[in-house]
């Protein structure tokens, strides 16, 4: 047993305690406005990396603004089958890019976020592999019908390309233009 009598009658010296960092040279940084700056490598500016992320500096081959949606919608041809409605808009000769261009929609009554995606994914692919055969400078909007979802998980893009395909025949088995 330890009696007080035992005890240093000698005040303990204080220490730093040891959970807590020791005082920062320059804790708010230098705070003089001619500082040089500092040395090293930077960190590239985030629209530079946006603009050499992109995989061709060619312009995009999809529909993006309501505006070229509603004019397909409006002044084009559309054929439709089961899963599938194509609508097609033959775009004017001072149009600079020759080269098709590509809208898909996908509504609600197709499903959820993931199977929308899904079936949107399969529609894109089916349509650049037949791109090649569709006249060019033509925009193209391929709205998916419901039941679309069940032709994409049984037979995926596949599916998806006889549907088109079957789209861009007339009734004789000749090539639409």
């Amino acid at each position: 047993m330890i009696d007080e009598a035992d005890l240093s009658a000698k005040e303990a010296e204080a220490r730093p305690d040891p959970w807590l960092p020791g005082p920062q040279r320059d804790p708010l940084g230098t705070g003089d406005p001619q500082a040089p700056a500092a040395e090293g490598p930077q960190a590239p500016h985030p629209l530079t990396l946006a603009e050499q992320g992109r995989r061709d500096a060619r312009p995009r081959r999809r529909l993006s603004r309501s505006g070229d949606f509603d004019r397909v919608y409006r002044d084009g041809s559309s054929r439709g089958n089961r899963f599938l409605v194509l609508y097609s808009f033959a775009r004017g000769e001072d149009d600079a890019s020759g080269e098709a261009r590509l809208g898909v929609s996908v509504g609600r009554r197709v499903g959820g976020a993931v199977q929308r995606n899904k079936v949107k994914r399969a529609i894109r692919e089916s349509f650049w592999k037949l791109a090649g055969e569709l006249p060019a400078a033509h925009d193209y909007v391929i709205v998916a019908r419901p039941g679309v979802e069940g032709l994409v998980e049984r037979d995926g893009a596949t599916g998806v390309l006889e549907s088109l395909t079957e789209l861009g025949r007339d009734e004789s088995g000749e090539r639409l233009s």
